[in-house]
């Protein structure tokens, strides 16, 4: 569990390359741990499948046989032997007292739970050539069994009308064709009878001789029941069905019965059973992209799916969507999933149980069997069971405890004391108040991916392999987009809104970087690369700019999409080379343009206030043109004493043609610079006065970093050694320009290079010079006045309850003009740190209140805009 530190000494770590990729906290601890109740030892078989009633547990193993167990005394009862191959899933009709086995001799046997009798025995369509039979699902409401086959197939059979022969007399049942043969011993009569074996002998040899050998199944009036063609749906998935599930809808109020189906396809499918048919109709296919699918659980709307590489998807019934992904153990198997109230419970191939919140941070975890746990089963014992056994085994155990039933491939059975989660002590757990964000963000701060430095490519890889993992659990679909050779790659996530009829959603593109500038350790109070907490605000490199806001925005959608209220797409396009320019970003989009699909806005959060408060908007940003000049003779490094006045410096040439740029009032020279400069409009003049007493700064001054075009000279670099007697032979510089709206882009670059040469051509110097542009980026400008932008401003209106001030700003973001010219649409920009955030500087912060309500801003402006309706085409 990581902790935020308080203020501390640094200390000098390495790079850290790899991180666990789970949101879930660990919050357990000894005393939270469920208690070992008793273990059940099954002889050389692996347990493969659990059921329970209410006083007895039933286990189905590879050697074939169901084990029945007391609740009681934990001895085993009786081992029921019908099957002749491995008992792969059992499933307990209560209303019935009737018990479902399903095996791999493709056979479903139903027992009595009373007198542990048999039934029926169930072949499904084309016997033998189902295959295994993986999976059992029993519908009270239906009195329907679904089966779950080898050959991708899902079969059912309709026990309505079926008359229970278990306290029926001899002879009184109704048979069938397909009953099965007399057996010449065990339904034979008195030999003096002198009468042929049938199926309704009552030899009472044959009963002494069955409690003499209790492998041999005490047989009632056993038919053969046949599933029909018509109850077969053939390649139901294009994978083995594993596992099933029923979520009972209520007939009386004209809900429908759904059937949930997993397979080794990938995927999850739902199906409605209406109750006037038990044929299941699919209308809903999970796709998933982490192995098979091989446990489910359901409870209310809710779908558990646990899959083959450690992974639990968690999909919304009534949204169709996967709302979180749980990463229990990357790489480890789920082979089974259990649910107590709103705790969820996984069990995995390397032997370990662990508890689940409804938070799905990690409550409980522990070593429960020596090997892979294949089965698992919770149920509560009868009221009257669970005093004797208490008072028996002295277990500090309550009425409000259930017994959670596990199997392995060790041949144990384990019974373990669990709680449900409103009953359970909540002091026996180490609660936390870190929220999901502060707990994601304290993960995310920790990768050291530092785009600028190529020491840190790997750490910037395996940030980006973490953001899709976070994405992926919030509820995201998520992938890797690669930006070209030695460039660090997109983060693409898509959170899907739940579809109105005859509305078309709308889709918003979110843009940010998870890529951070350097951080020397020199002025830090705290370690850069750990989240640290001190007195209201998170200090970690990166947390404003712009990994807090990422996270905030990710939560938010996450927590609409669990609340079923996301009614729009929100696309994650979060890049890896903002700090550096942005490398390979706009060819990435194109090359990736159909896979991000239609947007409609792009928003932004990647800048700060004004000012410590009120909060703002940022509706403005100025270009840039980053260039780079050189100015070279044909002649080596020079000593000044020897060849100084003899030979034409490119030093001096180069100290001309940069005053060429500015005159003595720093205004540029280029010329027709300011033609196209769009001039202040009253509004703007009023906003700045304003501005100007909120920031105790003049109101010039913050016109001229907002609206007014700029020069800057970065640096002059020098060939050979840097000492006072060397004429360097080579002089290099940097400049950038800073544009406005409504200057183009590609015209001021045409006047700078002009300019540069056409001026160093009147210097008729013998000397050669190279002007090469290396990065732009146009300014962008919102539109105020849209429908867009309004909800924004509403959102932070009613989340702060003050009017935001509308602000600009004078750095620039190239992706965002970008990306408005690639997709067609507007960008909105809310920034969410304080003027004191020190971003790019030791000490970079962000308010905790900040961070929060900015996530509660981003729900409130994705609820306003799904009032937004476009008709669907």
């Amino acid at each position: 569990m990581c902790v935020f530190q308080s203020h501390s000494k640094l200390d000098k770590r390495t790079t850290i390359t790899h991180r666990p990729a789970s949101l879930s906290r660990d919050l357990q601890n000894r005393d939270g741990m469920p208690a070992l109740i008793h273990s059940l030892h099954e002889e050389n078989s692996s347990v493969l499948s659990l059921a329970a009633s209410d006083d007895l547990i039933f286990s189905g193993g590879q050697n074939c046989h169901i084990s029945v167990w007391c609740r009681k005394t934990f001895q085993l009862v009786r081992t029921l032997r019908e099957h002749t191959g491995s008992v792969l899933a059992l499933e307990y009709a209560s209303e019935r007292d009737w018990l479902f086995s399903a095996s791999g001799d493709s056979t479903v046997c139903v027992w009595s739970t009373k007198t542990l009798t048999l039934l029926y025995v169930l072949h499904p369509y084309q016997e033998t050539g189902s295959g295994d039979l993986f999976s059992l699902a029993w519908s009270p409401s239906l009195g329907t069994l679904y089966i779950g086959c080898q050959d991708t197939s899902l079969q059912w059979y309709d026990f309505r009308g079926l008359q229970s022969v278990v306290d029926s007399a001899p002879g009184s049942g109704t048979s069938t064709p397909n009953t099965r043969k007399p057996h010449r011993f065990f339904d034979s009569y008195p030999q003096h009878e002198r009468r042929p074996a049938d199926l309704f002998a009552n030899n009472s040899a044959s009963t002494s001789l069955n409690n003499i050998h209790p492998e041999r199944t005490e047989v009632g009036q056993l038919n053969k029941l046949q599933v029909p063609a018509t109850n077969v749906i053939d390649s139901a998935h294009y994978g083995y069905l594993y596992c099933m599930a029923i979520l009972e809808g209520d007939n009386s109020a004209g809900e429908e019965t759904q059937l949930v189906t997993g397979s080794g396809d990938e995927t999850v499918k739902l199906w409605i059973i209406k109750s006037t048919s038990p044929l299941p109709q699919l209308v809903h296919t999970f796709t998933f992209q982490h192995g098979a699918v091989l446990a489910i659980a359901a409870r209310g709307e809710t779908i558990y799916a646990g899959c083959q590489d450690g992974y639990v998807k968690v999909l919304d019934v009534e949204t169709r969507a996967c709302v979180r992904t749980i990463i229990v153990d990357e790489g480890v198997d789920i082979l089974s999933v259990s649910l107590l109230g709103s705790d969820l419970y996984t069990f995995s191939a390397g032997g370990r149980i662990q508890r689940w919140s409804a938070s799905f941070d990690c409550t409980a975890s522990w070593k429960g069997h020596d090997g892979i746990i294949l089965s698992s089963k919770i149920s509560q014992p009868s009221s009257q069971l669970w005093a004797s056994t208490n008072e028996e085994f002295d277990v500090d155990l309550t009425i409000d405890s259930f017994q959670l039933i596990t199997g392995g491939n060790d041949d144990y059975i384990k019974i373990w004391d669990v709680v449900p989660p409103k009953t359970r002590d909540p002091s026996r757990h180490a609660i936390t108040s870190k929220s999901t964000i502060e707990y994601a963000l304290s993960k995310f701060v920790a990768f050291q991916s530092v785009s600028s430095l190529s020491k840190h490519s790997e750490d910037c890889r395996q940030a980006a392999i973490w953001l899709k993992k976070c994405l992926a659990q919030l509820g995201a679909q998520s992938t890797l987009l690669p930006t070209g050779e030695g460039a660090n790659p997109l983060v693409l996530g898509t959170f899907s809104g739940t579809s109105k009829p005859g509305v078309r959603k709308q889709r918003i593109l979110f843009y940010g970087h998870y890529d951070v500038i350097s951080a020397p350790p020199h002025g830090w109070h705290s370690d850069p690369w750990t989240l640290s907490g001190r007195n209201g605000y998170l200090y970690g490199r990166g947390v404003t700019d712009d990994k807090g806001p990422i996270m905030a925005v990710a939560c938010a959608a996450a927590e609409l999409l669990r609340k079923r209220s996301l009614a729009v797409d929100l696309v994650f396009l979060i890049e890896g080379e903002e700090e550096c320019g942005s490398t390979g970003f706009g060819d990435a989009v194109k090359r990736h343009k159909e896979q991000i699909g239609h947007i409609d806005a792009i928003f932004v959060s990647n800048s700060t206030w004004i000012a410590e408060s009120p909060p703002c908007i940022t509706y403005g940003l100025r270009g840039v043109v980053h260039c780079t000049l050189q100015i070279s003779s044909n002649m080596p490094d020079l000593h000044s004493g020897i060849e100084g006045g003899a030979v034409v410096e490119p030093m001096l040439d180069m100290v001309r043609l940069l005053a060429t740029l500015t005159d003595s009032t720093n205004r540029v020279q280029i010329p027709n610079f300011y033609d196209s400069v769009r001039p202040q409009t009253e509004e703007e003049q009023q906003l700045y006065l304003t501005l100007s007493h909120l920031t105790q700064r003049p109101a010039s001054t913050i016109a001229s970093r907002w609206c007014e075009p700029s020069l800057t000279i970065h640096n002059i670099q020098i060939s050979g050694p840097r000492n006072a007697t060397v004429i360097p032979g080579s002089v290099k510089a940097q400049i950038s320009l800073r544009i406005v709206p409504d200057q183009d882009l590609n015209t001021v670059v045409k006047s700078l290079c002009d300019h540069l040469h056409a001026s160093f051509a009147e210097f008729n110097s013998p000397n050669e010079i190279q002007v090469s542009i290396d990065h732009t980026a146009d300014w962008w400008l919102g539109d105020l006045d849209g429908l867009w932008f309004k909800s924004l401003e509403k959102a932070v209106r009613d989340e702060w309850g003050v009017e935001p001030l509308r602000i600009r700003e004078g750095g620039s973001i190239p992706s965002i003009p970008y990306l408005e010219k690639e997709f067609k649409c507007r960008a909105l920009h809310l920034p969410m740190g304080q003027s004191t955030d020190q971003a790019h500087l030791p000490n970079e912060r962000i308010s905790l209140a900040n961070l929060q309500r900015g996530k509660a801003v981003v729900e409130r402006f994705l609820l306003n805009v799904s009032e937004m309706t476009t008709p669907s085409e």
